[in-house]
């Protein structure tokens, strides 16, 4: 029988265990903090559209970072412009004299305007603090904290503690390059350094630093410094770069292993990301904006618009590459699983034939003598799928998205997305996260990742594994229908 096509709607493609707004546009996560119990996300918000528009700040919190309840608008446009992304702070020995000698909560943030004089775009960097754990907030009267007259793109403050000199450090997009300031009290700032990275790695303006300490995998003695640096526009779209080096409270300076370029993903869809501040447990968590701006402001919306990535937990390898793994907090959402081991594939013997779903958790390993290429078809219909795989003499992990529903709004989305990886000992791991609406893959134990955003009919919800030629076998598969 011909089925026919469903009409969409809301939740056709709003994600059932990612963030998403209510209603209306969002990007970056901002202020990501943990005080009192609680995690604070921030996000880039335009009430009153589906598209890109006068920047507010939105406000969620959660106990766990998988369930979350949404506040209030925390901080809206004034006199000084609309409100662009920042960062924000547990102050713990009131620097700022905001708290009575207390801890509190402080944002820093640009605010984003016309010069009156020139016409020109200005960005300038502004506070806002909170007095009942971010549930309202006051502007600084003396807002802004830091200017410069002299660049037009001057935002996105990210902000941390160094304790070694007893000062805020605050890193700052300046146009094609980072800018470094400190404080003793978060109002008034002093220039450091700059990075400005190697010369043949800049793609647009840069955006969304963040600069911070991990220690390295097996060996805990030794820590190093990670900054995130966000670009625009790279022949990729919007994407996110990192460096590897050292920090001494003035400057950042890459590590001698650090010679070419390192994408925290290797899908179209993680962008703007950055960790959040004051964690108890001492973890460095992440999370990104889940698009990219050559189409952002075009895929489909039904009341909402923007989602963000899962958290992942951060890590750093010997080799100086950063590891991801989502966060242990997601494995409360797992339903009893499908499991599976040792079956060879083949391409008459579908595995899952009887699964349908769009919201589930797998975790499968693959190991292979010979052939062209294996992996997972996610979303599948008779007519519709997207495909995560491996090509073996290529020695490349990749998504294809082409025939994956929904494609047709910006020329760019369809795509073939790849990432060179080794399979050692012939073995291939995929950790993947199936979301209505997105499909987020993490490699060889988080080694690497790819986010894509998909737009699949109701009807495309089956799964299977596949080979093509050779010999390749499934070894386990974990499958778990997700709450």
């Amino acid at each position: 029988m011909l089925k026919s096509k469903p009409e969409a709607c809301e939740a056709q493609y709003r994600q059932s265990y990612h963030f998403t707004p209510k209603q209306n546009w969002m990007n970056d996560p901002n202020g990501l903090v943990y005080y009192q119990e609680e995690y604070h996300l921030f996000y880039q918000y335009h009430p009153f559209g589906l598209q890109w528009g006068p920047m507010h700040w939105g406000h969620a919190v959660s106990k766990d970072m998988v369930h979350w309840e949404h506040l209030d608008i925390a901080l809206a446009p004034d006199e000084n412009g609309m409100i662009f992304s920042g960062s924000a702070v547990v102050d713990w020995n009131d620097t700022t004299g905001f708290f009575n000698g207390k801890s509190g909560l402080v944002a820093i943030f640009t605010h984003h305007d016309t010069d009156p004089h020139s016409t020109k775009p200005r960005q300038r960097q502004s506070l806002a603090y909170s007095l009942d754990k971010g549930r309202t907030w006051i502007k600084y009267p003396h807002n802004p904290v830091l200017v410069d007259e002299a660049k037009i793109d001057f935002r996105d403050p990210k902000v941390f503690w160094y304790e070694e000199t007893d000062k805020w450090i605050m890193t700052l997009a300046a146009g094609d390059r980072i800018d470094i300031y400190s404080s003793p009290n978060l109002k008034e700032w002093q220039y450091e350094s700059s990075f400005e990275g190697p010369s043949g790695e800049k793609f647009g303006v840069w955006e969304c630093p963040d600069l911070f300490k991990l220690p390295v995998v097996d060996h805990p003695e030794q820590t190093k410094w990670v900054l995130f640096v966000s670009h625009g526009d790279s022949p990729y779209g919007s994407r996110t770069q990192y460096f590897v080096g050292d920090f001494d409270g003035h400057s950042f300076k890459p590590s001698c292993m650090d010679h070419k370029v390192k994408w925290l993903d290797s899908g179209k869809d993680n962008y703007a990301g950055v960790t959040w501040s004051d964690m108890a447990d001492g973890r460095r968590i992440y999370i990104g904006w889940m698009n990219n701006w050559r189409y952002a402001n075009e895929i489909p919306a039904h009341g909402w618009r923007g989602a963000m990535t899962l958290p992942r937990e951060l890590f750093l390898s010997s080799k100086d590459l950063l590891i991801q793994k989502p966060i242990k907090e997601l494995e409360n959402l797992r339903n009893e699983p499908i499991h599976m081991k040792n079956q060879l594939l083949a391409p008459d013997k579908d595995l899952l034939v009887n699964f349908q779903g769009n919201t589930c958790e797998m975790i499968v390993e693959f190991e292979f003598e010979s052939g062209k290429d294996f992996g997972i078809r996610v979303f599948k219909s008779d007519n519709k799928e997207t495909v995560i795989g491996y090509h073996v003499e290529k020695e490349e992990v990749y998504m294809d998205r082409r025939n994956s529903g929904e494609t047709s709004f910006n020329e760019f989305f369809s795509s073939i997305d790849c990432a060179v990886i080794k399979a050692p000992n012939h073995r291939m791991k995929f950790q993947v996260f199936v979301d209505r609406s997105s499909i987020e893959v993490f490699v060889n134990n988080g080694e690497m990742a790819m986010t894509s955003l998909v737009f699949p009919d109701l009807f495309s919800k089956g799964i299977e594994l596949f080979s093509n030629g050779g010999n390749v076998k499934l070894l386990t598969l974990d499958l778990y229908p997700l709450k």
